[in-house]
């Protein structure tokens, strides 16, 4: 049985229905693309008036690379979201593993980051993604990430 690729444009407030994530902390603009139980991307469009670029180095900024991982979270809570159905709207997705992160090149303002993250697998409400960042289709980030979904 093949999947079906669903082409989605899905906008910032309906992922804000999704997930509870709210700004500063919600880091995926657009989901672009997704097949339920199997993979989703995520956009993220870098900009220099984000509040990490206030520290974060001012005179060079650079997206901290938490930030990063929790963009790759948060479409992967989006991933599980979906898969499930509106009975798994607005529920917290917690992480619970980050293993073999790798940064590959620095993400900065005018940056569109697509995140990619695959299901490897799940049991119950735990659930384990590889993750990709790529800016200009180059890798710029990776890891896999475990997380749980729970009711608030």
């Amino acid at each position: 049985m093949t999947d079906v690729k669903e082409v989605l444009s899905v906008s910032v407030e309906r992922i804000m229905e999704m997930i509870p994530h709210r700004y500063p902390m919600l880091l995926v603009d657009r989901l672009v693309e997704l097949v339920p139980d199997s993979y989703a991307i995520g956009l993220k469009n870098v900009t220099y008036n984000e509040p990490q670029f206030q520290g974060h180095f001012p005179s060079s900024p650079v997206m901290p690379g938490v930030l990063i991982i929790e963009a790759m979270a948060q479409t992967s809570a989006l991933l599980v979201v979906h898969t499930l159905g509106a009975d798994a709207e607005g529920k917290l997705v917690y992480f619970m593993t980050i293993d073999g992160a790798r940064f590959r090149r620095p993400i900065v303002p005018g940056d569109t980051m697509l995140v990619r993250v695959d299901k490897l697998r799940n049991r119950t409400n735990v659930w384990k993604f590889a993750c990709q960042v790529r800016v200009d289709d180059v890798l710029a980030a990776e890891a896999i990430v475990g997380a749980m979904i729970m009711d608030k």
